[in-house]
């Protein structure tokens, strides 16, 4: 056997031998991008003292990245479809190291920003790569399987982010959690070389650039607006960012319903399987991202847990997570998509909402079994869910279909950190000021509403100022620890009744087993019907 796997996918007349092993290149490669973003979460107080970084600053730290990650995927995947897909891997890891390699090097905020959007991009790049290769070597009796440790892949990524990123910061600075990403990313490379096949699609015709580029501007501006606009007030360019965003969707549904070879066919989204799997998929990640993004910070802020403390409590998340992988495999053909995809996104809504109950007197344990429903939930709805949707896409456009996928699971993400922490940020500077408004200086007042990591420097300051000192300090510590306990079981609320929604329009929207049958039956007939017509 070759040392380097050279031989196209499209051309193999029997299933790719070595495909377990590619598979964990795919899943590999997967882990690193997802770690990037969750492994800043730990990081940002260290960032936040050595950098100086406003909450805007910090924002657009986390954000940068986000931004090209999210509003790229689509495009990208068509690209990898017409080129070649692990050609779009390997180009994609070259790109994310090298962003790793610039954000570990740089000391200031605009650079570390640059190097944040330069790892989105090569994240855009590899994330629908991974599926579509997944896809496209897998046959698909076990297609189903590989999803599934796909899925579970992104859920250990979840919790190992931020356990790898505090062991680091133990010993090392912030910019230890970037370069962590070179030598990972490296293997990956060699990895794809060796146990990854070539594949790319037959017959694709010219790609769709005015929908590729149209579909960037909405997702790109829309995420922008949702990250500005909440956080530090809706002036000219967030409102700006908004408009455009709703013009270029609308510009954008209208391109390709006309267009002959559309970038996306949004008639998709007639399919009631796509359009439920995609909204479930969208919808569960801006719960889960927005409640993991909170209850991180608590446990760093209020209960005290330095980085590696925290990253080892998110654990039981992972370890959630790959039990329910195991039960959907295993229930899914015999119960169906709807089945598991509701009860998952169930699962999910009562693990956002059981945060309703945290207050100042709250543990870890407080957050344990939440924690833990989130992890199952995602384990065991997400991977039926991205089943549908690539199903849904022909052989020749599996990177847009994992484009598609891809795009509704960041954008749900993004959208939950932005909304819920936005929330979350007005509900504590409210109790903030209703606990100490009238015992703090107006600018000292002014910089502990800013975040909960502000008020405790707040207090610290004043704690080491003679004319005040510790004792007298200590209560703004409670109150700070009170106002943001009482603020994440606001947002909690908020979020549980989104997520709750979002099971009942899933419910209705997901066609039930002898329906989802039904079509799949009628989907070959149709298709020899209309090829009989052309011809």
């Amino acid at each position: 056997m070759p040392l380097v796997a050279n031989t196209p996918v499209e051309k193999m007349t029997a299933p790719y031998p070595r495909r377990r092993w590619a598979l964990l290149v795919l899943c590999l490669s997967l882990l690193i991008v997802v770690m990037a973003n969750t492994s800043l979460i730990v990081a940002a107080p260290d960032m936040t003292r050595d950098l100086g970084l406003s909450s805007s600053d910090l924002q657009w730290v986390i954000d940068g990245y986000t931004v090209p990650y999210a509003a790229l995927m689509l495009v990208l995947g068509a690209i990898g479809d017409k080129y070649s897909r692990r050609g779009a891997l390997l180009a994609g890891l070259v790109i994310f190291a090298g962003g790793a390699v610039l954000g570990s090097l740089v000391h200031q905020t605009e650079l570390v920003i640059t190097a944040r959007a330069v790892m989105g991009v090569g994240a855009a790049v590899v994330m629908p790569a991974t599926l579509s290769l997944l896809v496209a070597i897998f046959p698909k009796g076990e297609r189903a399987g590989a999803i599934t440790a796909w899925t579970a892949t992104s859920g250990l990524a979840i919790a190992v982010g931020p356990l790898v990123a505090g062991w680091l910061l133990g010993e090392h600075s912030w910019g230890s959690t970037f370069l962590i990403n070179v030598p990972v990313a490296a293997v990956a490379l060699v990895g794809a070389l060796v146990l990854v096949p070539p594949s790319r699609a037959a017959n694709t015709g010219r790609i769709d650039y005015v929908g590729g580029l149209l579909s960037i501007v909405s997702i790109g501006c829309l995420i922008y607006a949702t990250i500005e606009g909440p956080h530090f007030g809706w002036g000219a360019a967030p409102i700006t960012a908004a408009a455009v965003a709703g013009a270029g969707l609308i510009a954008f549904v209208a391109w390709e319903l006309g267009h002959p070879h559309p970038m996306l066919d949004v008639r998709k989204f007639r399919q009631r399987a796509f359009a439920g799997s995609m909204i479930a998929v969208l919808l569960f990640f801006f719960g889960t991202f927005g409640a993991l993004y909170y209850a991180t910070q608590h446990l760093q802020f209020v209960l005290g847990y330095g980085p590696l403390a925290t990253g080892v409590r998110l654990l039981p998340l992972a370890g959630a997570v790959f039990l329910g992988a195991a039960v959907t495999g295993r229930l899914t053909p015999r119960l169906g998509v709807k089945a598991m995809v509701v009860t998952g996104m169930t699962i999910g809504t009562a693990g956002v909402l059981l945060l309703t109950l945290v207050d100042k007197g709250s543990t870890y344990a407080d957050f344990l079994a939440p924690m833990m429903l989130l992890g199952f939930a995602i384990g065991l709805s997400v991977s039926p869910a991205t089943d549908t949707i690539m199903g849904s896409f022909p052989e020749a456009q599996l990177g847009v279909g994992g484009g598609a996928n891809d795009t509704a699971l960041e954008l749900g993400g993004s959208l939950g950190i932005a909304v819920l922490g936005s929330l979350l940020g007005t509900a504590y500077r409210e109790e903030l000021t209703d606990l100490v408004g009238h015992h703090l200086p107006p600018a000292a007042l002014g910089a502990a509403k800013d975040s909960v990591g502000g008020g405790l420097a707040v207090a610290e300051r004043l704690a080491h100022d003679p004319a005040v000192g510790p004792e007298r300090a200590a209560p703004l510590v409670g109150a700070v620890h009170e106002a943001f306990a009482r603020a994440v079981a606001h947002t909690s609320l908020i979020g549980g009744v989104i997520m709750a929604a979002g099971v009942l329009l899933v419910l209705v929207v997901l066609p039930g087993r002898r329906a989802a049958r039904r079509r799949s039956d009628e989907e070959p007939a149709a298709a020899g019907k209309t090829h009989a017509e052309v011809h």
